[in-house]
């Protein structure tokens, strides 16, 4: 953050001291001069453009600054004889302070010669950096989570460092939220994946936190960006290099109720670069319970109550693996290619479940039920990519290309037990595999224009083909031993194919007007297809196909003392994906049931933003406010069905309207200990636009959530971090859902030259379970329910890296492709979950 505090705040140091030097070479004198050359410390090569600011040595005054020309030189005038101290920085550079520089004369030159950057990429073992490194960073478009300097959470998973991130929310089952929206798109390194695709829950279960370097939060994406994404984009960064050598990091971790092991490696040989890895994780002893009630008003008036209670257990075996290749053609020429695997194991279960049915406060039911889940799946995505440059610096063209497939099989028995619960009544079991195949190519140029390439003009096109099969069935058994077979109710057995195309073409602009303004407009065009059928069906699901355009504009204005003010505006278009649109009636719960609708609409939706950061010493602050409209929003309809039934499917029949403000704060203390924290609050309203009372539903409230993150670091490579989050009741269309909160600790030491890290955590150390209670309400229906879930845990990390590499030339700026177009799931589910599409 310092170095972008230099970089806009030197527009005005430059200004102040070329007045300075003209007004001394009219009184016939030559002032005094601090010059030097900036270089990239391994390369030797010159940095163009790099920025020198000139303070009082030992404090924070700013006396004068200057920006190296196209040969990395610069000259800084305008001081007073004295000692002062120099920062020399660069985007993509750590900076670098050159103390002591005495000036002795009001005349002549001090030249401090060559002044060697490091990439900020390639923290090397020779340099050591003092003080700690910031975890944010503000830019025009995204916030960034440097996830790389927390060390909390190690050993756990991305739902982990989730929850550290401003703005986004994380609930107990790891479902995620941005501004109080779970309509957002994933992608993993710039590009999607088919494990995020399933499930954005899972997904970040697979990925460990360990090998995440940052996670960027871009509320308003610009044209390029496909057009999903109602709260906006997060961008998960991995770790990776472009070294030279060989190296390779092995890591586990083992705790109370999870643990993991993990070996990557990597390697660089002249123009090829290679990196192969792997990731498992387990997931063990997750337990709770959970009592639901839920009445029905039925058409005579009469009540009909349903309780429910249960234990629950949860299992879960995750895997990643990965191979990437890229290959340096020429000077302008570049090839990528990986290959990603993903697997996910996971089973829920439900014993001891009760359920009672009154009929006007009459028990007139009691059974006794079982019920295992399993959610099973794994995916494949393949990427070949090719990037040429020229000797117009910024000027690209990349053609892209990524293949991706996820096949799940996901099943649900309910046992059904007798009354005294000794045998088997009958059994009744729902299997749903499915299957998601896509196929996307992507061209982009980007040209800078003008003599300085200050502005950018970008356009490009986009092509995706999607297939999505679901094909569903319900089984009965009489007994414990008895067979399967299929129930003959055409509403419970079929099979869904949904064949979707999206063509795209997108043109963004960007440019300085006035030195210290940037405007970005841009223009997006969706052509979209889609043709649905039922194999047991002769006529095809009826769906039109429609072209959406989708505006975007971006402004900020440089301040003072390297302040931001940031307006934007932009338009997102939310398809639904197969997990609202799947027709396999999930009856996991036999009181409650979900189908989905294949006739969905997509829903639109228009984001205002206002931001400012400021800076003073060594604390960062930053506001922004929001306002989002949404209509067509895809909301569940619930409806009574048989009395102690609650049956769900899904309609465009919502309007969404949601004002709020973020505000974060970053402080530096001293060079040993850091806080940072902020607060999420808006004020939301939800309507689902029907006239008639009995189904008719809006609500309204606000919704607050804050986290609270600190770093100390102790002698001899120890540090210690702690974090806490919680969030308030969370206003949704037909009732709410229950707040929680969650805290954990870490110690670490490194040791071996920091080669090794071995460190002991807890998390929620002083809780033994939490309870979130949920609430539903409409005309007819009122439910109420409590979920428990015993999430106290510790774990023991070790890591250890084996090898060395050294950087040999400058890391390649790699593309990839965005498929960012459907309204997903992040929340848990089961089946129709599985088939949720990029």
């Amino acid at each position: 953050m310092k170095k972008l505090v230099n970089f806009l705040s030197l527009f005005i140091l430059l200004s102040t001291g070329s007045l300075l030097a003209q007004q001394t070479a009219k009184n016939g004198s030559t002032p005094a001069k601090i010059v030097g050359v900036a270089k990239d410390s391994n390369s030797g090569e010159p940095i163009p453009y790099a920025t020198a600011a000139l303070y009082t040595s030992g404090s924070d005054t700013n006396i004068a600054g200057g920006v190296a020309d196209g040969d990395g030189k610069f000259f800084i005038t305008g001081m007073e004889p004295g000692t002062y101290d120099l920062k020399v920085s660069f985007l993509g550079y750590e900076t670098l302070t050159v103390k002591g520089i005495e000036v002795v004369s009001k005349t002549g030159d001090v030249n401090i010669g060559d002044v060697s950057l490091v990439d900020e990429g390639f923290a090397l073992e020779e340099v050591t950096v003092q003080g700690q490194r910031e975890l944010i960073e503000e830019r025009v478009d995204r916030t960034i989570y440097k996830a790389e300097n927390d060390k909390t959470t190690a050993g756990g998973d991305g739902t982990d460092v989730l929850r550290r991130v401003p703005m986004l929310s994380v609930d107990l089952d790891g479902n995620v939220s941005m501004r109080g929206s779970s309509n957002i798109t994933v992608l993993i390194d710039n590009r999607p994946s088919a494990i995020a695709a399933s499930s954005i829950t899972n997904a970040l279960k697979q990925i460990p936190a360990d090998e995440i370097k940052a996670v960027e939060v871009i509320t308003s994406p610009s044209a390029k960006y496909d057009a999903e994404g109602t709260s906006g984009v997060i961008n998960i960064v991995t770790k990776k290099n472009n070294l030279q050598g060989m190296s390779a990091n092995i890591r586990t971790g083992t705790g109370l109720r999870g643990s993991d092991f993990g070996l990557n490696a990597s390697a660089r040989k002249g123009k090829f670069g290679f990196t192969l890895g792997g990731f498992g994780r387990a997931g063990y002893n997750i337990n709770g319970s959970y009592n639901n009630s839920q009445i029905i008003t039925n058409e005579d008036n009469s009540l009909s109550k349903t309780l429910q209670s249960a234990d629950t257990k949860s299992n879960n075996l995750f895997g990643r693996y990965n191979f990437g290749v890229d290959y340096e053609i020429d000077k302008y020429n570049f090839i990528t290619g990986a290959v990603n695997f993903g697997i996910r194991n996971r089973t829920n279960s439900e014993n001891n479940l009760l359920v009672q049915n009154f009929r006007d406060d009459i028990l007139t039911n009691t059974q006794f039920r079982e019920t295992d889940v399993k959610d099973n799946s794994n995916s494949v995505d393949v990427s070949l990519n090719y990037t040429k440059t020229f000797e117009k610096k910024g000027k690209e063209i990349a053609l892209l290309t990524l293949y991706s497939r996820n096949n799940g099989e996901n099943s649900n028995i309910n046992t059904i037990l007798s009354d005294d619960m000794s045998s088997v009544d009958y059994k009744l079991k729902n299997d749903n595999p499915n299957k998601n195949e896509e196929f996307t190519v992507q061209l982009d140029f980007v040209d800078p224009l003008g003599k300085d390439g200050q502005s950018i003009l970008e356009y490009g096109a986009k092509n995706i083909l999607r297939k999505a099969y679901s094909d569903f069935a319900y089984f009965r058994a009489e007994g414990a031993n008895g067979e399967y077979i299929e129930n003959p109710d055409p509403d419970l057995s079929n099979d869904f194919s949904y064949d979707q195309n999206v063509t795209a073409g997108y043109v963004s602009y960007t440019t300085t007007l006035f030195k210290n303004y940037t405007i970005k407009p841009g223009i997006r065009y969706e052509y979209t297809t889609i043709n649905a059928n039922f194999g047991k069906e002769t006529s095809p699901v009826e769906i039109p196909a429609y072209g959406t355009f989708v505006p975007s504009l971006n402004l900020s204005r440089k301040l003072a003392n390297g302040n931001m003010i940031k307006a934007s505006y932009n338009r997102r278009i939310s398809r639904p994906s197969l997990r609202y649109l799947n027709p396999n009636l999930d009856r996991s719960n036999l009181n409650q049931w979900t189908q989905g609708n294949p006739e969905l609409d997509p829903e639109l939706t228009d984001n205002f933003e206002l931001g400012y950061s400021t800076f003073f010493k060594s604390t960062m602050i930053s506001f922004s406010g929001f306002f989002r409209n949404t209509t067509g929003s895809i909301q569940p309809v619930r409806t009574p069905q048989d009395d102690d039934i609650i049956f769900t499917t899904y309609d465009n029949i919502g309007h969404e309207r949601a004002y709020g403000t973020n505000i974060f704060t970053n402080i530096s203390i001293n060079n040993k200990f850091s806080l940072n924290g902020s607060v999420d609050a808006y004020y939301a309203f939800l309507d689902n636009g029907l006239s008639d009372p009995n189904y008719a539903a809006s609500n309204d409230g606000f919704v607050i959530s804050g986290r609270l993150f600190g770093n100390y670091s102790l002698p001899n490579d120890w540090q210690i971090q702690a974090f806490t989050f919680a969030r308030g009741r969370q206003v949704q269309l037909q009732g709410s859902s229950g707040g929680f909160y969650m805290y954990g600790m870490g110690i670490n030491k490194q040791f071996d030259e920091k080669r090794g890290t071995i460190g002991f955590g807890a998390d929620n150390f002083l809780t033994k379970e939490f309870k979130m209670k949920n609430e539903i309400v409409t005309p007819t229906i009122v439910q109420n329910s409590t979920n428990i879930m015993r999430n106290m845990n510790f774990k023991i990390n070790f890591s250890y890296r084996i090898g060395k590499l050294s950087m040999d030339q400058k890391p390649r700026r790699k593309k990839s492709i965005n498929n960012d177009d459907l309204k997903g799931g992040s929340e848990g589910g089961q089946g129709a979950e599985m088939m949720q599409n990029k």
